[in-house]
């Protein structure tokens, strides 16, 4: 069992990043840009279809 630590000695806790370097940075699409049709999108993923739907509140689900 490892030892417990004290406030004195536990280890420091370090935030994480603010920002990614580009490389590493997800590409972004606003949700509108996607449901410019309409309420519904279909994304196709490897054969499969997706469904992403905007709700009345909207909220975002994503289904299969």
């Amino acid at each position: 069992m490892p030892p417990a630590h004290s406030l004195a000695t536990a280890p420091a806790w370090h935030p994480a990043p603010t920002h990614m370097p580009a490389a590493l940075t997800p590409p972004r699409w606003r949700s509108h840009e996607l449901l410019t049709a309409g309420p519904v999108a279909e994304i196709d993923h490897d054969g499969q279809i997706y469904r992403l739907r905007r709700t009345s509140q909207g909220k975002l689900i994503l289904t299969k």
